[in-house]
């Protein structure tokens, strides 16, 4: 019996390679709306990011998130997704 190759994905925040389940994939739609994708097949531009909020501190700071999405990101917007963040971690 052949073990499945489990995807590994790296962080921005944090640039750690973790399984893709572990964390959140932001996405910048063909609009050019970004988001966090629940299901993680949404058209677009995606990132990963760990389930905390020092990571997505830390893409913010170092600005890692704007340049996976080849965009640049509102401060509001990073409002949304830390809040995002925050009640997808209480799932």
């Amino acid at each position: 019996m052949r073990k499945r190759k489990i995807p590994m994905r790296m962080c921005v925040g944090c640039r750690e390679s973790k399984p893709k389940k572990e964390l959140i994939r932001v996405v910048r739609s063909p609009e050019g709306e970004i988001h966090i994708d629940k299901r993680g097949k949404a058209p677009g531009r995606g990132a990963y990011i760990c389930y905390s909020t020092d990571c997505l501190e830390k893409a913010m700071k170092h600005k890692s998130l704007e340049r996976a999405l080849n965009t640049k990101i509102d401060p509001q917007v990073f409002d949304t997704l830390k809040s995002e963040l925050m009640d997808q971690h209480e799932l």
